[in-house]
């Protein structure tokens, strides 16, 4: 008797970007420089009996599947996790160079993740602002699922410690209304690899664990830059420099794909490069600073780790603060705290002066420097909106606001108090406050909970 086609072998698969990018189809084993392309082919590498640890429906809906849907599936856990290849899928690993903590690190590229292809969203989702593409499609990854040849001295697994952070935290600045790369499952086995997780020299076996990824795509600020000349500080250079004939197509792509609406309103090539390159830069602006209104420490803001939608993506050595403090790292390796939570905003801006800088011809020097002249201006507007509403603020915007969020924060950073719950227990002060008996006392009873004692500020 026929098995039934289960709902992840009907998945549709529409795989445009290796249909319309240069495509290096070599599945020689092993690291090495890829040029003249934007993708590889690559085989995922099975795990040992993968089984599902977490999924989420919301995530999973976009495909158009539901919980029931992987679940029932036979092979569920195989097809999410890369051990097992949908139908219709087409595994690949992107290219892309990066700067990495303010240095050009040269190629780089998809060393633990692979693409699985491009799902069409069916009507009832592209209906729904929530759940809209802006290309109809949703890129399917597997982080964790075995080497590709940019995998360089790594083994291209993930751990679950580290896959579960990712998972949760998808989810969750989702939940937040901050722009992110969704999480649909999680799966781990019974494969294990050594990891020393506090860098102590006693490494210890982990089970391999994948995380499945969705997004429009994950082309980076650093996918341009595989065309960056030799390096005057590192001596390295992109794998396809001097093709500027391929950095034109994959311009092309990204605009008609997931910006059309810039392609259309424009005839001219570097007026339509120059709006594209300031709506990168205004949901960048707004990105980072919903980051800042909750306290969220990216923790390697390397140029390849920035979204060319304005999405949170790859997420590593994150962190929330607990109590305020404006130099607060969450990557234990930034020692240099280059990477602080007050210095998002400006690496940011440095971040985009890269791309501006990979853009080359394709992007007027004098306009990308005019927009880039605006980033402060734009974040810190984005930034009190947010402010502003989380203190209540609904009615008018004075010019003293930005005094005041600012004495706020300075009080609790001298205070010791805890950022997110400072914020939310204001929503325990009645409004207007005059209606609430002995409000002012109240008020700072509230705040002071959330200080520090002495002893912890000693």
């Amino acid at each position: 008797m026929a098995q039934s086609i289960t709902p992840l072998q009907r998945l549709k698969f529409n795989n445009v970007a290796l249909k319309k990018l240069p495509l290096d189809s070599s599945l020689e084993p092993g690291s090495r420089t890829v040029t003249g392309a934007c993708f590889s082919r690559v085989q995922p590498q099975p795990l040992l009996k993968p089984a599902f640890v977490a999924i989420s429906e919301p995530a999973l809906a976009l495909l158009g599947l539901n919980v029931d849907d992987v679940l029932r599936d036979p092979h569920g856990a195989e097809y999410l996790s890369g051990s097992r290849v949908i139908p219709g899928s087409e595994p690949a690993a992107h290219c892309y160079c990066g700067h990495q903590f303010g240095q050009f690190a040269g190629q780089l590229g998809d060393g633990a993740v692979c693409y699985l292809g491009e799902v069409e969203a069916s009507a009832e989702q592209i209906s729904v602002p929530t759940n809209r593409s802006p290309c109809g499609r949703w890129e399917i990854q597997v982080k964790g699922a075995g080497l590709t040849p940019y995998s360089r001295q790594s083994d291209g697994r993930k751990v679950f410690r580290s896959s579960i952070r990712e998972f949760l935290c998808s989810e969750a600045m989702f939940a937040l209304g901050i722009p992110t790369t969704r999480a649909g499952s999680l799966v781990t086995s019974d494969l294990y690899v050594q990891r020393d997780a506090f860098y102590s020299g006693n490494p210890r076996p982990e089970r391999c664990s994948v995380v499945l990824r969705i997004a429009p795509t994950f082309i980076r600020f650093g996918s341009f830059e595989i065309f960056h000349p030799v390096d005057d500080f590192t001596g390295r250079h992109g794998p396809s420099v001097g093709r500027p004939d391929i950095r034109a197509q994959l311009l092309d792509y990204v605009i008609e794909t997931f910006y059309p609406e810039i392609q259309r309103r424009h005839l001219d090539r570097l007026e339509r490069n120059a709006s594209f390159f300031r709506e990168v830069t205004v949901r960048t602006a707004k990105l980072v600073a919903l980051w800042q209104s909750v306290g969220f420490c990216h923790g390697v803001l390397n140029t390849d780790n920035m979204s060319i939608l304005g999405l949170t993506i790859d997420y590593g050595p994150f962190g929330f603060m607990d109590r305020f403090d404006p130099e607060f790292v969450s990557n234990a390796s930034d020692k240099k705290r280059r990477y602080s939570y007050e210095a998002q905003p400006y690496v940011c801006r440095w971040n985009l002066a890269r791309l501006a800088e990979a853009l080359g011809a394709e992007l007027q020097s004098a306009k990308a420097g005019a927009i880039l002249d605006e980033f402060m201006t734009i974040y810190q507007d984005f930034y009190m909106d947010n402010m502003r509403k989380k203190l209540g603020l609904l009615r008018h915007q004075e010019p003293e606001d930005v005094e005041l969020v600012a004495d706020l924060l300075k009080t609790m950073h001298i205070t010791g108090a805890d950022f997110t719950n400072t914020f939310r227990l204001l929503s325990a002060v009645s409004c207007p406050v005059g209606e609430q008996k002995d409000s002012t006392d109240s008020v700072v009873e509230l705040i002071a909970e959330q200080c520090a004692s002495l002893e912890e500020l000693k």
